[in-house]
Parts: structure tokens; C-alpha cells; sequence
């Protein structure tokens, strides 16, 4: 169970957040500032700008605070459900105000065109995720969905599930994407041959795989513009 906040008169002018909101601005504050609001309160012992800042340090950052789920939330001291869910709301709208500037037919011209699509999913994420974009004749985005969770270090795809997504949406090429949750997106011998397998599948198939690109953290590399596609 929460415990009650402390009273606002009792928090120094300095950790109230809202107040600096009001000021400066939601761009002039900390993490742990924007992350007190989202809260509202905070403890009988703690501000909750201080229990803001406690969760960022305990978490690692705000990069392992994306990915974490409700139980692991709420392990943390001063977290209940109620700012378990808030915290994973506010999450949850960056994500989708992130996506919400693209245009509703999105079309695929260059890897910064998928690393701009699925960046903001995937970089974050613990564990490697294969994503795949599924495209028409002009390279419009049918659809997108991911295929495959794996391991901290590897993530396993078979070519007959891609393709099986592929053909239920009738398209013409694919696109395929994966996160490495170490930032470093440079591939790997499992990238490089899982790639090739697709490729080989999708000249049978007759559904062309257009790239694979890999995301790290603020940085994406393409297969195709290494030449290994």
C-alpha cells in the first residue's frame, strides 16, 4: 500500500516540480522531475521528486525504466499499482506520440525511413525483437508486427514464419529489422546468415526482402548498404 505524500508546504520551493513546469517550461526539467509529476505524490518520507529520483537510480536510468513491467514497478519502495500504471502510461504515450508524426500511408525510400519507424520501439528493449514491415508494390507499409522475442544476446526467426506473415498480407517485399540491446548494431554472424536465408526464401517465394537493419542505441545499421545483401 502507498503511503500518504508529504505536504507541499513541506517540500523545499526547489523540488516542486510542477511549479518549475509552470516557469521554465516541461524542456527545462530533469528526468526525474517529469517522472515526479507523472507520480503526483510521493511518500510519507520522501518528496516525490526525491522518490522520482530514487526509482531512476534503483532502475539504472531511464532507458531500463522503459522496459520494465508492472511486478518489477512495484518491487521498488513507494511503488504501488496505481504508479506502476502511470509510470507506464506516460511511457506508453511518448511511444505513441513518437509514431503519431509519421503519415498514415508510411513509404519505405531508405533504412533511415525503418530506423525512423521503428527506432523508438526497439532501442530501449532488453531482449533482441525481430520486427518486419510488410510492403506493396510502391513500398507502402501494409503493416508491421513482430515475429520473434529472443534471448539478451539472440533472437531466432525462421524464414517459414516471416514469410507465412508475409503472404497473409499479400506482399510484395518485406523489410526486417531487430533490435541489440548492447547499442552496438553491428551485425553479427547469426545476422548476416539468418539474412541470406531469408533472401534465398523470398527469391523462391517470390516476395523480395528489400533490407535487414539493426538498432542499437541512437544509431542503426543497414545490411543492404554493407553490402551484404
Amino acid at each position: 500500500m502507498e503511503a500518504t505524500n508529504l505536504m507541499l508546504r513541506e517540500v523545499p520551493q526547489e523540488e516542486r516540480p510542477r511549479e518549475r513546469m509552470l516557469q521554465y517550461g516541461a524542456a527545462a526539467l530533469s528526468n526525474a522531475e517529469l517522472l515526479a509529476i507523472l507520480l503526483r505524490t510521493g511518500t510519507v518520507s520522501e518528496s516525490a521528486l526525491r522518490l522520482a529520483g530514487r526509482i531512476l537510480s534503483e532502475c539504472g536510468g531511464l532507458r531500463s525504466l522503459v522496459d520494465m513491467s508492472k511486478d518489477q514497478l512495484t518491487e521498488i519502495k513507494g511503488i504501488g499499482d496505481a504508479k506502476a500504471l502511470q509510470i507506464q502510461a506516460g511511457i506508453e504515450l511518448g511511444r505513441r506520440l513518437s509514431k503519431s508524426s509519421l503519415t498514415e500511408r508510411i513509404t519505405i525510400r531508405s533504412p533511415k525511413d525503418i530506423a525512423d519507424l521503428l527506432s523508438e520501439d526497439l532501442r530501449y528493449l532488453q531482449k533482441e525483437h525481430f520486427v518486419c514491415l510488410f510492403l506493396n508494390t510502391k513500398n507502402h507499409v501494409l503493416a508491421q508486427e513482430t515475429l520473434s522475442m529472443g534471448s539478451l544476446n539472440a533472437s531466432i526467426v525462421h524464414p517459414r514464419e516471416v514469410f507465412r506473415a508475409a503472404i497473409k498480407r499479400s506482399s510484395a517485399a518485406i523489410v526486417c529489422a531487430h533490435n541489440h540491446p548492447s547499442g552496438d548494431p553491428t551485425p553479427s554472424p547469426e545476422d548476416i546468415q539468418l539474412t541470406h536465408r531469408l533472401m534465398e526464401a523470398g527469391s523462391i517465394i517470390g516476395i523480395e526482402v528489400l533490407d535487414h537493419v539493426i538498432i542499437g542505441d541512437q544509431k542503426f545499421i543497414s545490411l543492404k548498404e554493407q553490402g551484404y545483401m
